[in-house]
């Protein structure tokens, strides 16, 4: 039995470098990825921390040994693995990420033929005690050969080493480096008309990490094909060191460049990406940040002018404006677990065309049912231009319908405590009792949503209202004094 794993988590692989994810557990996981899935052949990426490149070659050492031929596309973002992994007809698909996690983190996201998301009840588990159960001297000798038997510091990366593996695994036949930016950026404008866009100016912030690279592709398209969008790029570069800080927008204190930028170019809106950009964020021309749940209202409508009668799956957090929306314009609103592998799966089995959640992750049925951080910016701006409005006008109607509170969490020492507090006080009262994910409870004219996180003693909190923002802002006080006992 070799040594135990501990960044496996629910859905993918997490951990604190060198204790928990260093090159011989990455090694681990790509043999035990191709023996799980008889894989033939799997795609790699990463994205652009320091240690994704040497933690990428040790695993596709893996994948080899396990029976794989390892494609590379090199510094990529996640959806560019799910793109390639279904494009290419390969047998499954990882990306080295640890998206907005700290640098000291890093991580990995693994699916199978035509991307489908692998979870703990789905093969995760069973990759981890593979990766457990292979012999810690097999394991040595055979990343000793990769590194001509170079000394390797147990608690440092292999640095200047990758090089000497990357040679090796090219000596092994089995590997070999290719793109797919062409067809990732083809199929990604398949989304909108090209002809529909009118002058715009767009602030782009990739937050040095790995969008920069496919908004430049994207870009260079527009400019072939005579579209008339100028980009302002902001921190545009890649840079593993985040000399701008970890790209999370979803965190107020990480907005305030982008939303100077578009004040400072009187820009149409301004897109901000996390580290391998599969969630986007939204800005309008003000600079103001405009919350996911409005966004999955906006791109709900936007397929359903084009698909009447679609499915659309939206999470149980805030969800009155998008079942508004997808009702009048005759779709049909499935509520879902939150979570892409709950998302992914029911997006599947529904064969829903577009599916989103508030946190900004968007998923889309012609994407291998995978979300994308390019697609939804691509429909935003083509709805400004056949509209004719602004992104503010198009969502400050729904946000005066349907206020909410936005997710605000609370960090406790009892979160169950905190639970069974607001069911003696609200339950009673409710007139809809909803468990689909956490507790959500309906009064008629507001509701709310409260889930525990499944990592740390925190309660998430969604407040929303029918129209009304003192109400809205009177009952999230409310619920936030019994949560914290206050």
């Amino acid at each position: 039995m070799g040594t135990p794993i501990t960044c496996f988590k629910a859905y993918d692989i997490r951990g604190e470098l060198n204790s928990q994810l260093n090159e011989e557990v990455a090694y681990r996981i790509g043999y035990a990825f191709a023996e799980e899935l008889s894989a033939k052949t799997v795609v790699v990426g990463g994205d652009v921390r320091l240690t994704s490149a040497p933690l990428k070659l040790a695993l596709s050492a893996g994948l080899i040994d396990g029976g794989a031929e390892v494609v590379d596309i090199g510094m990529a973002g996640t959806e560019e693995i799910y793109f390639a992994t279904k494009h290419l007809g390969v047998d499954g698909g990882i990306e080295v990420t640890a998206s907005h996690n700290p640098i000291n983190y890093n991580g990995m996201k693994l699916v199978k033929a035509q991307s489908v998301p692998i979870s703990g009840d789905t093969g995760l588990n069973a990759i981890k005690s593979r990766a457990e159960s292979l012999d810690d001297a097999k394991v040595n000798e055979r990343l000793g050969f990769y590194t001509n038997h170079v000394d390797i510091d147990p608690d440092a990366f292999f640095d200047g080493k990758s090089h000497i593996l990357e040679a090796r695994l090219h000596d092994t036949g089995s590997y070999k480096s290719a793109t797919c930016m062409d067809a990732y950026v083809e199929h990604i404008l398949s989304y909108v008309n090209l002809d529909n866009f009118t002058p715009l100016t767009i602030v782009a912030n990739a937050g040095n990490g790995a969008a920069g690279k496919a908004l430049d592709a994207i870009d260079s398209a527009f400019r072939k094909n005579n579209v008339p969008v100028d980009f302002v790029k902001v921190h545009h570069q890649p840079d593993g060191t985040f000399p701008n800080g970890i790209p999370n927008p979803l965190l107020p204190e990480n907005r305030a460049d982008t939303a100077q930028a578009v004040k400072d170019n009187a820009a149409d809106f301004g897109i901000a990406w996390d580290g391998d950009f599969d969630r986007c964020f939204l800005f309008d021309a003000e600079g103001n940040f405009i919350e996911g749940y409005y966004i999955v209202g906006l791109l709900a409508e936007a397929f359903l002018d084009k698909n009447s009668d679609s499915k659309i799956i939206y999470d149980p957090r805030v969800y009155w404006n998008t079942e508004d929306i997808v009702n009048n314009a005759g779709g049909e609103p499935i509520k879902c677990k939150t979570g892409h592998a709950f998302i992914k799966e029911r997006m599947r089995k529904e064969d829903a065309v577009y599916g989103g959640e508030m946190s900004a992750h968007h998923y889309f049925r012609d994407f291998a049912y995978c979300d994308s951080g390019m697609i939804p910016w691509l429909l935003i701006a083509e709805l400004i231009c056949t509209k004719k409005q602004s992104l503010a006008s198009m969502v400050k109607e729904r946000i005066a319908a349907f206020p909410s509170s936005g997710e605000i969490n609370s960090k406790l020492k009892d979160a169950d405590a905190a639970l069974q507090r607001v069911l003696d006080k609200y339950e009673a009262d409710a007139q809809v009792i909803d468990k689909t994910d956490g507790l959500g409870l309906e009064f008629g004219n507001w509701r709310f949503n409260l889930r525990k996180s499944n990592t740390e003693p925190v309660i998430r909190l969604n407040v929303e209202s029918k129209g009304d923002i003192p109400l809205m802002e009177e009952k999230t006080a409310e619920l936030l004094a019994v949560i914290r006992d206050e």
